[in-house]
């Protein structure tokens, strides 16, 4: 199976890098998707770029070598960014792009006021700051924890509920900050997201346009889909009896470290019209591109021309 595995997850490496790529680059050529909304957007596949490359190659060179060890340095690395970049920065990107969508359908009128670049900025700086203290203090509090020799984790990466699991010293204080943050940021951030789309949905039963309606339920369709398959899957893990040493929570893992963000450029381009448009005008550019320059190449030179009496 490991020719496979190794394919697989190099295929779905590669499509994710790919895909959030493209969004970024049709994002910043594209003046028409210079607005608040896509703003996050680009943040959001920017951090599933960097998510997907704290997990995915070392789980890569592990399928291949024979040897599947990894430094402590290197498992408190992991941990950190994991941390850091998904279970962090993609909720809090979720929770502030839900309330960018509040705005823009409830507020319309004053949308460019309120979601001024200065407070998009402090938004996105204000939540990296927030999760920069919470996976110190993760990082700091594994510090103290000792392992008995030959110590090995059940998982494909290092994973802090897997980790004091198999932490020989006394986990409390660890475990109590867990799920103590975890429920703070989740939960809190969930009811942000509900919060917002219980009041878009009340803005939108008085509006009595059928065609509006499906214009801002399209809007936010994508959105919610994101949300829904992060949601499902990294809340329904830490919180659910099925986070055990079973295979359950290898799967589980797998989807919200691999799936997860291979799927969102895909949510966001085939159904959001404005961003199949960017992505065609910029493919449009880079076929013009590669014409002009086979059009300028050189056409040779086949020295003087004889001529046949």
């Amino acid at each position: 199976m490991e020719p496979l595995l190794f394919g697989l997850f190099l295929f779905t490496c590669l499509v994710t890098m790919l895909g959030n790529m493209l969004i970024i680059l049709a994002i910043l050529s594209d003046s028409h998707l210079h607005t608040p909304m896509y703003f996050f957007l680009s943040n959001l596949s920017s951090v599933d770029i960097c998510f997907i490359s704290t997990t995915v190659p070392k789980m890569l060179i592990n399928i291949q070598a024979q040897s599947k060890d990894i430094s402590y340095t290197g498992c408190l690395i992991q941990v950190y960014f994991f941390l850091m970049i998904f279970a962090g920065m993609d909720g809090f990107l979720l929770t502030v792009m839900a309330y960018d969508q509040f705005v823009a359908i409830c507020h319309p009128l004053h949308y460019t006021v309120i979601m001024n670049p200065r407070l998009c900025g402090l938004l996105v700086l204000v939540c990296w700051v927030i999760i920069f203290w919470v996976s110190l203090i993760h990082i700091l509090l594994m510090r103290w924890l000792t392992f008995c020799p030959g110590t090995e984790i059940p998982h494909f990466f290092c994973e802090v509920v897997q980790i004091l699991r198999v932490a020989c010293s006394d986990t409390l204080i660890n475990s109590i900050f867990l799920y103590v943050s975890t429920a703070i940021l989740g939960v809190f951030l969930l009811i942000g997201i509900l919060f917002s789309y219980s009041l878009i949905v009340s803005s939108l039963m008085g509006v009595s346009s059928a065609a509006g309606k499906y214009k801002a339920f399209s809007t936010c369709g994508s959105h919610l889909s994101v949300v829904s398959l992060y949601y499902g899957t990294s809340l329904g893990l830490y919180f659910s009896s099925s986070a055990t040493h079973s295979s359950q929570s290898s799967i589980g893992s797998v989807m919200y470290t691999v799936v997860t963000p291979m799927l969102n450029p895909f949510m966001y381009s085939l159904r959001n019209k404005d961003v199949k448009g960017a992505l065609g005008r910029l493919r449009n550019r880079g076929m013009m591109v590669h014409d002009g320059m086979l059009a300028s190449e050189p056409r040779g030179h086949y020295g003087p021309q004889m001529q046949i009496l």
